[in-house]
């Protein structure tokens, strides 16, 4: 046998069994390829459903947190407004306790009576004619028009009422009149404030 004869044989009988193991080979790559994808797409299916399933469990949470949270804001609100109701309370004027102004800013540079002055919360004291010095006010009487500026600023601090249309609240001494506007004519008086 010559050489080629010999070379044609080896390559016939590698071909016959090269073939088969390539292609058995070959469908094991492609079963593997195929179980590989199967894998990766139950794994993806099952991520999608742990994801759907921490999103809705996330959104729930997320609702209990923000009714909670509306829970707790509404009950500070609700704290807050009886504290301020209470400072209100006892922010506002009392006839029974002399002392009630101390502290507060609009009575800041207040001392007590003086000799010839009246003393207006956020004015500041003020000079009055003699004949006005420790003057009795009267409903139906009138107010100087050189004493109708000291305008109450919060009637409510005195437990007032808001004045009606064309009238208005001032300081006059230690009383507080509510007076018309255009005459000055006293409606009411309020006496001893402080």
């Amino acid at each position: 046998m010559n050489r080629l004869t010999k070379a044609a044989v080896v390559a016939i009988a590698l071909s016959t069994t090269a073939v088969p193991m390539l292609a058995q080979a070959q469908d094991r790559d492609r079963r593997e390829y195929r179980q590989d994808r199967r894998d990766d797409r139950r794994d993806f299916r099952q991520e999608r459903r742990n994801d759907n399933r921490d999103w809705r469990n996330g959104r729930y949470d997320n609702r209990q947190d923000y009714r909670q949270d509306r829970r707790d804001d509404r009950r500070d609100y609700r704290d807050e407004r009886r504290d301020d109701r209470r400072d209100w309370r006892n922010d506002r004027w009392d006839r029974n306790n002399s002392n009630w102004w101390r502290g507060r800013s609009d009575f800041r540079g207040y001392n007590g009576p003086r000799a010839g002055y009246w003393y207006a919360p956020s004015y500041g004291y003020y000079r009055v004619e003699p004949r006005y010095s420790g003057y009795r006010w009267r409903t139906g009487g009138y107010l100087p028009h050189q004493y109708r500026s000291y305008y109450v600023r919060d009637p409510y601090v005195y437990g007032l009422r808001q004045a009606p249309r064309g009238y208005r609240y001032v300081h006059a001494g230690n009383d507080i009149l509510l007076i018309a506007v255009a005459s000055g004519l006293i409606a009411s008086v309020l006496s001893g404030v402080y």
